[in-house]
């Protein structure tokens, strides 16, 4: 197995080879659950899914799909967007095909024209097409829902620039598919985010999350009960109190008892989600049964009229007579809370709301779409006016904010490093869009780029790479109006410096802030380096090797990463306490850099930095093990501070709240998660996140002027002090580990000082961790 960084990371679980047998398997499924499931609209779903799986296994067996390569479709350049289906498999149709939409029909009757894609691509490249697309530019108000969208909008402004030779090569390359193809933006009511806004869900999501929402069952049975049936048996036991009285109505009380017993045979048969009236020990099925016994002309015997008794008595006792002030008042009480609207109700108020939104974006006004119900929509619905909408169903509108990523962060729609990673690939969008000088361009890019993202990966086969941004035809057209001219080989991603400096600059801070205790993810790394990259800072970000695969090598970046390390951190805090030789790191990277100009290629491994990182965990003389992998791994993350280093001294991080306020945060993820060791039967995760967020504790401290670091370490000692008895046993040699090397003492070669009262703290270890029980060394 190769041990390269990049090859550790977890797999997709698509087929390894394009084999028809994966596809009958999955029209199998399809059709099995479009014939079987008990929902309409999922069976409905499932019939699609079968089409396009019929399709694929027809295209495979005609020849016309050659599934595994970047032109699956013989009919198809790679730059069209295809239907891509689970695994990467293409049907043979184009995202942007299919028939006529709404507004291209609208267009074509507006225009007088054919309503025909070949007709519309010929109207737009008239004099009043070109004015309508001018219009669409300037008022930003279009939606670009797949990539080709874009391209006539591209072709306008192109001769509107004076492009005439750009446009005509760009319309006689898309000539052949305009009879196939949307090529036109989408009218929009509104105009396009700001290319700075991001979203974490799209409206079309929220809207289908509200739509799942159905009534409670149990939600409803207790709505039912307090609504319909705790009022009956309050007539039950008025009419057994006023019967039983002194002054009882004798002619009347056949009459009632029969007229009683007539609504609950009424209501039982409408009101059927309440089942509690059916217990034949329940109070008001005894008021019922004696009830029937009396009109019946029977007596009562003796143990139904104990049971009587006993319940009149205790329904008295419990709520008080009915009509009481006391019984008026919990009765009221309790119809106010049956009449509150099912959140059910609401939700499908709110979906009513953001319906018209675009469903590709996201939501830019979240707290109107969960505003109260105003007067006009009580009216329509029959909700009460001024009924606020529930937190849970507020949640999900919520989550669709579209604000700059600072807000999201900010508001808690981004509640960690794996959710800020997934957002990173829109914020890379906005930065490669911003790197035009055009105002309308540049919203047009960011359109073409958001929708572009949306493309499905396609199953690839012989190291074949995904098509890229820059192979659009519309986009290579403009490549000449970047701020800083032609950029070279958009294929390759190469991008104008300043903005995706300040991008990743952007992001590490936040991730850094908002996370401050968290390693981070490998899809964030991932991001981090692109954006390294495009702004060519030599800066290697470094990912989290998986333990259970790791055969003891690294790539080359790892040393990098440490050499980068060593210049920031060399004589600090953080290379006292674990006891790094920066200088040996740096003569090591300056000689494998030699080498590899020697050679005249880059080393495709760095055997010294792995020897290095298994040196000091100690695990030269043990065998192979996922423990003592894990151990070799925490030290290469030690010595490259896990890309800490390289945010502070390349991306050139400032946290607002400074390097302090974030030590004094990681100090407090490590107590909270030490204070979940106590009874775990399996605390070795808690145990080595704590580690992890020590050590980035131990970072922040690292970068903090002298006398800040001496008023946070002794916060750290008073907080400790604050804290559970199980935690402060827990955290005792760690301290004293910290307090021995912030006086400039150290750790011996076993991580220990002062007889095994002060210890180095680490996340994994080949034996017990010491950690691990109340019973602690010293």
């Amino acid at each position: 197995m190769n041990a390269h960084a990049d090859q550790q990371l977890p797999h997709p679980s698509p087929p390894a080879s394009a084999s028809p047998s994966y596809a009958a398997d999955r029209l199998a499924r399809a059709l099995r659950t479009s014939l079987t499931h008990e929902d309409a609209a999922t069976r409905e779903r499932a019939g699609a899914r079968a089409r396009q799986w019929r399709d694929v296994l027809s295209g495979m067996a005609g020849g016309t799909l050659s599934i595994g390569s970047r032109t699956p479709v013989a009919t198809l350049p790679a730059w069209v967007t295809p239907e891509v289906v689970t695994g990467g498999f293409v049907t043979g149709s184009a995202a942007a095909g299919g028939p006529l939409l709404p507004h291209e029909r609208e267009t074509a009757r507006r225009a007088g024209v054919p309503a025909t894609r070949s007709a519309l691509f010929a109207h737009h490249l008239t004099e009043d097409g070109l004015r309508d697309l001018w219009s669409l530019l300037d008022s930003g108000r279009y939606e670009v829902h797949a990539p080709e969208e874009a391209a006539l909008a591209t072709v306008a402004w192109l001769v509107r620039a004076g492009r005439f030779d750009s446009a005509a090569e760009l319309v006689a390359e898309m000539g052949p598919f305009a009879d196939r193809l949307r090529f036109a933006p989408r009218p929009a009511d509104r105009p396009a985010p700001g290319v700075d806004c991001l979203h974490r869900r799209t409206a079309g999501e929220a809207a289908a999350a509200l739509a799942r929402r159905r009534p409670h069952p149990g939600v409803e049975a207790q709505r039912e009960a307090l609504s319909v049936w705790r009022p009956f048996e309050d007539e039950l036991l008025a009419h057994r109190l006023a019967m039983s009285g002194p002054d009882a109505p004798a002619p009347g009380r056949r009459a009632e008892g029969a007229a009683l017993l007539a609504r609950y045979a009424a209501l039982a048969a409408a009101h059927t989600r309440c089942t509690k009236h059916l217990d034949p020990k329940s109070n008001a099925a005894i008021l019922r049964r004696a009830l029937e016994e009396e009109l019946a002309g029977r007596a009562l015997t003796p143990r139904l009229a104990g049971l009587l008794r006993v319940a009149v008595t205790s329904m008295v006792a419990k709520r008080g007579v009915p009509g009481s002030p006391g019984h008026t008042r919990l009765r009221l009480a309790r119809t106010e809370h049956a009449a509150l609207p099912p959140h059910h109700a609401l939700a499908a108020l709110v979906l009513r709301r953001i319906a018209p939104l675009d469903e590709d974006r996201g939501i830019p006004d979240v707290e109107a779409a969960v505003a109260p119900v105003s007067g006009r929509e009580a009216r329509e619905t029959g909700l009460p006016e001024g009924a606020v909408v529930p937190p849970a169903v507020a949640a999900t509108v919520r989550g669709a904010l579209s604000a700059p990523l600072e807000v999201l962060v900010e508001r808690g729609v981004v509640p960690s490093a794996e959710v800020l990673a997934a957002l990173v690939p829109q914020l890379v969008a906005a930065v490669t869009a911003e790197r035009y000088a055009d105002a309308p361009l540049r919203t047009l890019m960011a359109a073409t780029y958001r929708a572009f993202r949306r493309r499905r990966s396609l199953l690839l086969l012989n190291l074949e790479h995904q098509v890229r941004i820059g192979e659009l035809p519309w986009v290579r057209a403009v490549s000449g109006e970047l701020r800083d001219g032609p950029a070279g080989d958009l294929c390759d991603g190469a991008a104008d410096r300043e903005p995706a400096h300040e991008a990743l600059r952007r992001l590490g801070e936040l991730a850094v802030c908002a996370f401050p205790a968290t390693v981070l993810p490998n899809p964030l790394v991932r991001e981090l380096g692109e954006l390294s990259r495009r702004a060519e800072l030599g800066a290697p970000f470094v990912e989290e090797l998986a333990a259970d695969i790791f055969m003891g090598t690294f790539s080359p970046k790892f040393l990098v990463a440490a050499r980068i390390a060593a210049d920031l951190l060399e004589g600090s805090l953080y290379a006292r306490y674990y006891g790094i030789d920066y200088a040996a790191v740096r003569r090591m990277a300056v000689a494998q850099a030699a080498e590899s100009a020697l050679r005249g290629h880059p080393a495709r491994t760095a055997p010294e930095f792995a020897a290095l990182c298994a040196e000091r965990a100690g695990t030269g003389t043990r065998g192979w093990s996922t423990a003592a992998n894990g151990t070799v791994i925490e030290q290469a993350q030690i010595l490259t501070t896990h890309n800490l280093a390289t945010l502070a001294a390349r991306a050139g991080i400032a946290p607002p709240p400074g390097w302090a306020q974030l030590a004094r945060d990681c100090f407090g993820a490590v107590c909270r998660l030490l204070a979940r060791v106590e009874g775990n039967p399996r605390p070795m995760s808690t145990i080595k996140d704590a580690a992890y967020a020590w050590r980035q504790m131990l970072f922040h401290l690292s970068l903090c002027e002298a006398a800040e670091r001496e008023a946070v370490l002794a916060w750290i000692e008073a907080e400790a002090a604050r804290r559970s008895g199980h935690v402060r046993t827990l955290l005792a040699p760690a301290l004293a580990g910290l307090r021995l090397v912030a006086g400039g003492g150290s750790f011996g070669a076993d991580g220990t000082a002062d007889a095994g009262r002060a210890r180095r703290l680490l996340g994994w270890s080949t034996g017990r961790h010491w950690m691990r029980g109340s019973r602690l060394p010293g």
